[in-house]
């Protein structure tokens, strides 16, 4: 991400649906991945999916220890 606004964004998440995170911050479409990594030689995405369909939020500055939810770390 370009301005380094590391704000988790609310995303609505479908059960069953697979998920790719974005865990390099290259990508335009956050908090998930558009290939980008692939360019810049960075860390593959993070695939993941629910069982439910539930609000989220997810994680900007990639450093949470609960991968791909938001778990504050960008305030600390």
């Amino acid at each position: 991400m370009s301005d380094n606004t590391y704000n988790p964004i609310k995303v609505d998440l479908e059960k069953d649906k697979r998920y790719a995170w974005c865990t390099c911050s290259h990508s335009t479409n956050q908090p998930f991945c558009d290939g980008s990594h692939r360019a810049h030689n960075a860390t593959p995405s993070l695939g993941f999916e629910v069982t439910e369909n539930k609000e989220a939020y997810l994680c900007t500055c990639k450093k949470t220890s609960n991968p791909p939810y938001c778990d504050g770390t960008h305030n600390k």
